[in-house]
């Protein structure tokens, strides 16, 4: 009777045996032990990341679906297999990669006792609506120092009010920050607790959220040769990058820039691994490639192949992008597409960040 090189049980015991290559009369492994086997590798192959030191509220929807666009790559000639990670559906705010930056920053804030947020950004910020609408989930007071013209009221500005946030305009974007720390110093005089939040939640503590991305992504059953997403603030991108090398990925993360050189935000993205490392206590060293040949005229300004990639993407899989962050990257997916970047026999994957409310305005008629 046939016995198990690695239990030792017998075959009637465990099922059927099964033979080495070399057919060694000696060398035989049941159904048990390949099954603790491959949950051995899998485990190597994706360490589990839970630090329970660093706390983190839970106000998303993950993990977020990852599915195929055959009709995109069909329109485009064919060539690599195209992917998509749907990060607008992260949930509260119309979703979007700030909701799981937040849910460590907002931690932070309730850790140090703080009634009310305090953060920075542009009229139409992603950043500020998401952080409007987690305070009112979180019962905080919130207010938001924004810089900006618009014609009309922007979609996203109509809902930072409608999440009940104090708008504070400035005129310029360098007084974002000032303007943020003379209100917080206002508050505290008043016996407040105020709790401040970088522009975009992109510092260490916030990008975390995105190492956790790349844990999903370790954990699909797809493996991706290249990752594009778009970058400004840098949080995302360090957080992907960081995690990609924690879970021995080998897919390469290409950020596209939305508005700065692309030194400018490869180094912001290296100052915050440099947090994470601290934050993890791991040392890290990430490769980062920042494409800044897609931004056009300025931030926030649409370009001709931002504006196709809108259309083609809606038109071949049904989604929907924004023409300030999602459409440049995905313009450079595409590009590359056509240059013959890529092979038939690799897969890409872009990072749909959301944003697709800077499409719309709500000057909604008041009875």
């Amino acid at each position: 009777m046939l016995r198990c090189s690695f239990c030792g049980k017998h075959n009637n015991q465990v099922g059927k045996l099964i033979s080495s290559p070399s057919d060694h009369s000696r060398a035989y492994i049941c159904d048990e032990c390949i099954a603790v086997c491959h949950s051995i590798l899998e485990d190597n192959r994706h360490p589990e990341w839970s630090p329970p030191e660093i706390p983190r509220l839970h106000l998303g929807m993950y993990p977020t679906p990852i599915e195929e666009m055959p009709r995109l790559r069909d329109a485009l000639g064919g060539g690599a297999r195209l992917y998509i990670k749907h990060d607008e559906y992260t949930g509260p705010a119309f979703g979007g990669n700030k909701v799981r930056k937040l849910e460590y920053l907002f931690a932070a804030a309730q850790q140090e006792m703080a009634d009310v947020v305090l953060t920075i950004g542009g009229l139409r910020s992603n950043h500020a609506r998401a952080t409007a609408a987690l305070a009112a989930n979180l019962g905080m007071e919130c207010h938001l120092i924004l810089n900006g013209e618009a014609s009309g009221t922007p979609a996203s500005l109509y809902l930072d009010q409608l999440y009940g946030a104090i708008i504070h305009r400035v005129a310029k974007r360098e007084d974002r920050a000032p303007t943020m720390r003379r209100i917080a110093a206002e508050l505290r005089a008043q016996g407040r607790v105020p709790y401040e939040i970088a522009l975009g939640a992109s510092v260490p503590l916030g990008a975390l959220g995105y190492v956790g991305a790349a844990k999903e992504i370790a954990d699909s059953p797809l493996q991706f040769d290249y990752l594009f997403h778009s970058t400004s603030s840098a949080g995302t991108q360090a957080g992907l990058v960081a995690g990609m090398e924690m879970f021995g990925l080998k897919t390469k993360v290409i950020g596209v820039s939305a508005d700065d050189p692309a030194v400018e935000i490869a180094a912001r993205v290296g100052e915050i691994v440099d947090g994470i490392e601290a934050l993890l206590e791991r040392k890290l060293a990430p490769q980062i490639e920042v494409d800044a040949g897609f931004v056009g005229a300025g931030y926030g300004i649409p370009t001709p192949e931002g504006r196709e990639a809108i259309e083609l993407l809606a038109r071949t899989e049904g989604i929907v992008l924004d023409p300030v962050y999602t459409a440049k990257a995905m313009a450079a997916l595409i590009a590359r597409v056509r240059g013959g970047r890529f092979t038939e026999d690799q897969s890409v994957l872009f990072l749909h960040t959301g944003g697709q409310l800077a499409l719309f305005s709500a000057d909604i008629p008041r009875s």
